[in-house]
């Protein structure tokens, strides 16, 4: 159950193995039976790490007042777990589709918030809305938590869900070594993979291979002006050239090594200790088509008819370092968190662009994604007496997202597969260089409890308060530059180029000053971005008898954001400031009435917000290479949702769970993506509106059920199955006044909301003599269609299709000492899809043959775990 794990070469994973070291400060890997399970009493609202076992668990959300659902260590090693982001997507009604974020009753990320033990955590990607949560290895994970109804402590922020990672606690010392290896069908072993020659190396492996994509020394640290770089400066200020290496792609492997300690400090206090270092890399390959369509003035027909072949070398690497100190009711826990991940990307595309037929091109990207995120903890709790408590946290995190160097080439295809007529002038040699850095981000919580009243003959004491303070300071500065080709003395025409290794052409060319590199950036280039949270709470959690509890919340948020930046003219022109501060007032209503000991019936209701994703509203327009270009609405505002949930849920045993949710938002200024005509004509523009408002209604439905009950034949076997079932609908804003769906008076579904997730496990499990356990699931996941962006310019929406993933995970405890795991994933060979609808208001060229924007095949994997505890 650890992360991705990947290998650059199969020796040096080898060497890795044997002389990498972790200490992890986590709980023994110890299986957990109905048979050994003992009756957990007093729930806390968020759960101590030791109560990891799947039974330990249900109890916790059958007892806790709140409506939270959770993962814990033992079901993460079951099911093959190996990243945050596989855990929580066994949790009801969330799903998760390559690379698009997690979705939570069929809405999609922008509606989720991450907390790591209970502090805020920024996203180290403007693409996403929380953490890339496949970089979190669950070597690392005492519990997953999942609120989908909103309590005044948590942060505002909130209309999907908030995950809560708690990191490990630690029962009993032990240490573990596992290693990983993968196969899939269609990335590994392929001849002729694709990679940078720099990320071919060790430093790609432990992915260091940024530093020679770095912004030259010539304009690194001035404004642009237009610098133009001498044929020397050209040819030699750049870290590395524009050739790729081909090798064949090796099996994806990952590697850790965990140690928890547990050092006795004295007769009432101990110290723990958790390191845990973990590192590897993986290979995809990816073919499909990446197309556009555009209104020509008569008829729909292709802008872009394109076959993407998309070559994907990652490496991940993750760090955790925790110190718990405890002393009688004293308890203080500093973590330290390191996660970097290095995405190398070469894409090329082959076909035209800008409906121009004739003209067959070769398109080459070659990027690098790199992020770096460190998160300081340091949390801290004290019992004053039995009555009362105090914790309080802090944390500071320093992020780094960048695509440095990204170099993208234009050429007229031959009839050569690898090469191509270029020629050097107009932009066909184009370098990017993206930056987002929030060196600074700070989030702090305070919290004092009291109870209130007698026990009398109760468990607990009728009225508990808390009051609390908690919020984040989000410091971001960017940078957009560009660096082109342009002609020079002696130009030429065109060139005829090796697609894989052009670089000593372009020299020669550079010597003949045929061409040299010149700035292209514009005062656009630079904006500051940030964001400030304060906010107080106060619940009020009143047990009016053994039956009943009722949270009343109160919480009032001030959020600030200021947007720094300039428009398109000089550089000496100063930056204009947006500022939006808003004070929102967000009451909340939990109640709890324990129908009997087997059930519950539950009822929340809440007022929160949504805020969006970085490079939703971050001023700049994101160019991509097929002219499919992002551009961020400075202007968009805040989401205010209204939440009410009814939920009855039933516990026939301590392993099983029966479930049903009914759930209803409105919610206003409703983000949603949009795809508009590009402001040049050629190409498209993804960009971001509020809707008026949007409403939605759905339903929950959840089950763990142990199939004896059916037949004796079948008492190792247990079934756990949830699905969601949505209605959305959305009145439109003015600024959406020209979408398609608004010209032909239609209504339409939430962007980014699916009418159905479904989720499903059968598991099988046999112990044998000496209490060790075999086990074997099968996983099942899928959501609806969905729209995925919102049509203008006549085009129907664009619609992401389901994906059918269906896992295979086996699971044995050879020994005390020994464990393995293996899976298969995407079993069905699935492929995921975007698609034009087929509902545009004017007729489709009868030259169009699909209406497929995007389309690939993923693949079957094969992963292998084995694990040593000693």
């Amino acid at each position: 159950m650890k992360e991705v794990i990947k290998k650059r070469k199969l020796s040096i994973a080898v060497l890795f193995l044997l002389s990498s070291t972790t200490i992890i400060y986590g709980q023994e890997a110890e299986k957990d039976t109905i048979r050994k399970e003992k009756n957990i009493e007093g729930v806390t609202i968020i759960s101590s790490g030791n109560k990891k076992s799947e039974t330990a668990i249900l109890s916790d959300q059958k007892k806790a007042i709140i409506q939270k659902q959770a993962i814990g260590a033992e079901e993460i090693s079951r099911k093959g777990i190996s990243n945050v982001e596989q855990g929580l997507t066994k949790i009801t009604g969330i799903t998760s589709v390559k690379g698009k974020g997690l979705f939570v009753r069929g809405l999609e990320e922008r509606y989720n918030t991450l907390l790591i033990n209970n502090l805020g955590s920024p996203s180290n990607n403007p693409f996403q809305k929380i953490i890339a949560l496949k970089q979190f290895p669950t070597d690392v994970v005492g519990k997953l938590n999942v609120y989908k109804t909103f309590n005044s402590d948590l942060y505002a922020d909130f209309a999907g869900a908030t995950f809560d990672i708690e990191t490990l606690t630690y029962d009993k010392p032990f240490s573990k070594i596992e290693f990983s290896v993968g196969f899939n069908s269609i990335s590994t072993f392929q001849d002729q993979f694709k990679i940078n020659p720099n990320a071919n190396s060790f430093n790609g492996y432990l992915g260091l291979n940024d530093k020679k994509r770095k912004l030259p020394n010539e304009v690194n640290g001035f404004k642009p002006s237009g610098y133009i770089f001498s044929a020397d400066q050209s040819r030699d200020s750049f870290g590395e050239g524009w050739n790729v290496d081909n090798i064949k792609s090796l099996p994806n492997t990952s590697l850790s090594f965990t140690t928890a300690q547990k050092i006795k400090l004295g007769e009432n206090s101990n110290l723990g200790l958790l390191l845990s270092l973990n590192q590897g890399d993986s290979y995809e390959l990816h073919e499909g088509e990446k197309n556009q369509f555009r209104f020509n003035g008569n008829e729909i027909d292709y802008n872009n008819l394109l076959n993407r072949k998309e070559y994907t070398y990652t490496s991940e690497s993750s760090i955790l370092l925790g110190l718990g100190f405890k002393h009688k009711d004293t308890k203080v826990n500093f973590n330290a968190i390191f996660l970097q991940n290095s995405e190398n990307l070469i894409q090329d595309f082959r076909g035209y662009r800008n409906g121009q037929q004739n003209q067959q091109e070769f398109i080459r990207a070659n990027q690098q994604d790199i992020s770096k995120f460190v998160d300081l903890q340091l949390n801290a709790s004290q019992n004053i007496s039995e009555r009362q408590e105090v914790k309080t946290g802090v944390s500071w995190v320093n992020n780094n997202y960048q695509q440095p160097d990204r170099k993208i080439f234009y050429g007229q295809i031959t009839s050569n597969p690898n090469e191509i007529n270029l020629s050097y002038g107009g932009n066909n040699l184009l370098r990017q260089y993206f930056d987002v850095q929030g060196k600074n981000y700070f989030s702090t919580f305070a919290e004092y409890s009291i109870k209130l009243g007698e026990k009398g003959d109760k468990k607990e004491y009728p009225v508990q308060l808390n009051v609390g303070y908690n919020g984040f300071a989000d410091i971001r500065n960017t940078s957009y530059r560009f660096i082109f080709s342009a002609l020079g003395n002696n130009p030429v025409g065109s060139v005829k180029i090796n697609v894989d290794s052009p670089q000593s052409i372009f020299d020669q060319s550079l010597l003949a000053d045929n061409f040299h590199f010149k700035e292209g950036s514009t005062s656009e280039y630079r904006n500051n971005l940030y964001q400030f949270v304060n906010a107080g709470y106060l619940n009020l959690n009143y047990k009016p008898s053994e039956t009943w509890d009722l949270i009343l919340g109160g919480r009032v948020e001030n959020s600030m954001n200021i947007t720094r930046y300039k428009e398109l003219g000089s550089n000496n022109v100063p930056f204009l400031n947006i500022t939006k501060n808003k004070y929102f007032i967000l009451p909340s209503l939990a109640v709890k009435k324990s129908l009997n000991a087997n059930s519950n019936l539950r009822f929340a209701a809440s007022k929160t917000i949504t805020r969006p994703i970085l490079i939703e509203y971050m001023p700049i327009t994101y160019i991509n290479p097929d002219n499919e270009n992002i551009f961020g609405n400075k202007d968009l505002t805040n989401s205010e949702n209204y939440n009410v949930d009814l939920k009855y849920e039933w516990f026939p045993t301590r392993t099983e769970l029966v479930a049903v949710n009914l759930f209803g938002k409105k919610i206003d200024n409703a983000i949603e993506r949009s795809y508009t005509a590009s402001g040049n004509s050629n190409g498209q523009t993804i960009t971001f509106y509020n809707a008026k408002t949007a409403n939605l209604f759905g339903i929950e439905i959840e089950g763990i059920l142990e199939l004896n009950r059916i037949s004796e034949a079948l008492n190792n076997f247990t079934f756990g199955a949830n699905a969601t079932f949505m209605y959305s609908d959305v009145e439109r804003s003015e600024a959406q006044k020209n979408e398609t769906d608004a010209e032909a008076n239609r209504k339409r579904t939430l962007q980014g909301a699916a009418p159905y997730t479904i989720n499903a496990d059968l598991k099988y499990e046999l112990k044998n003599s000496k209490n060790l356990s075999q086990t074997l699931s099968l996983v099942y996941n899928v959501s609806g269609k969905k729209i995925y962006g919102v049509g203008f310019s006549k085009l129907d929406n664009v619609y992401e299709l389901p994906f059918h993933q269906l896992d295979l995970v086996y699971s044995n405890q050879i020994t005390k000492n020994w464990n393995i795991k293996a899976g298969l994933k995407n079993l069905l060979n699935a492929t995921y899809k975007l698609q034009m609808g087929d509902r545009s208001l004017v007729p489709l060229s009868a030259d169009i043959s699909s209406l497929n924007l995007e389309n690939y095949e993923v693949g079957t994997s094969l992963n292998l775990t084995v694990g040593y505890t000693f």
